[in-house]
């Protein structure tokens, strides 16, 4: 039986603690079969808002470098891959708001924030970067 997105996010959270960035990296790259580099996952290590600065959402950001590996790895030129992102983040932001983590995020920000707190948002936004994806194919 096939694993859920829902599941596979709270296992990245839950028992590997890895951010929002690298989930959404790492769960593209499953649901469409890429071989996910460590120096490419490493490089999102700090792309949580920013290292937590609150800025751009990790989500974003995850869903953004998936972007250009895939379609890289699909001969699209450099223009076209940028366009995709431009047209992914006015999708995002048309959906959800925002890009920005401040705003996305559950409950804002304090000082007692619970850990992983957009698990819910993370599930809905691999499944809206997915859709988004397929129908650039």
């Amino acid at each position: 039986m096939e694993v859920t997105i829902k599941e596979r996010v709270h296992e990245l959270y839950w028992k590997h603690d890895i951010n929002c960035a690298r989930t959404m990296l790492t769960c593209l790259c499953e649901l469409f079969h890429v071989n996910l580099e460590e120096q490419t996952f490493n490089s999102a290590i700090g792309l949580h808002g920013a290292g937590g600065f609150r800025a751009q959402c990790g989500l974003v950001e995850g869903a953004l470098m998936f972007i250009g590996i895939y379609f890289s790895q699909k001969g699209k030129s450099d223009f076209d891959i940028a366009s995709l992102c431009y047209h992914y983040a006015n999708e995002f932001t048309q959906k959800y708001g925002s890009l920005k983590c401040y705003d996305l995020r559950p409950n804002g920000f304090s000082e007692n924030d619970p850990p992983h707190a957009c698990e819910k948002l993370t599930g809905l936004t691999i499944e809206f970067s997915s859709e988004f994806i397929k129908k650039q194919i």
